[in-house]
């Protein structure tokens, strides 16, 4: 396991994230381009997005990954910043073999060695896997968000 270096894990990570995510509608598409825009937010941390790489690779492959997020308390303010799990994805060769799991807690280390009070998440509630996960965990749901829904007619 090691931090994101940029320059160097782009490729790498969108390619993970792209299988890891293929029947999402935004995450499974995230572009270079996007990628480098939440590079640029004042949230982003390398030290807090972490890879998991298969060493018995020839080189190493990676095989999943968990992005944390830390935004600043709102200003004026008593209240800490809280945590995120912004995403955690694992390599469709690798799932099965609980990276999930170990990607979601080493994130959750990182997290609470920066002292943060607690750390949230949002997940769809038909990928049933890392609902699983994050319920192992100890996470409860806090709120149900509905995007999308049919309407009473249909």
């Amino acid at each position: 396991m090691r931090s994101f270096e940029v320059g160097r894990d782009e490729q790498h990570w969108l390619a993970v994230n792209a299988a890891a995510f293929v029947d999402h509608p935004e995450q499974g598409r995230v572009t270079l381009s996007d990628l480098k825009d939440r590079i640029a937010e004042p949230w982003f941390d390398p030290h807090g997005f972490l890879l998991i790489e298969d060493g018995n690779q020839s080189a190493a492959r990676l095989a999943a990954f968990h992005w944390t997020k830390v935004e600043a308390a709102e200003p004026g303010s008593s209240q800490p910043a809280d945590g995120e799990v912004y995403v955690v994805g694992v390599d469709p060769d690798y799932q099965g073999l609980g990276l999930g799991k170990a990607a979601t807690l080493a994130g959750l280390h990182h997290l609470q060695a920066c002292r943060l009070p607690a750390a949230n998440l949002y997940v769809d509630g038909d990928n049933e896997a890392a609902v699983a996960t994050y319920t192992k965990l100890g996470f409860e749901r806090s709120a149900l968000d509905v995007m999308y829904a049919p309407s009473a007619s249909e």
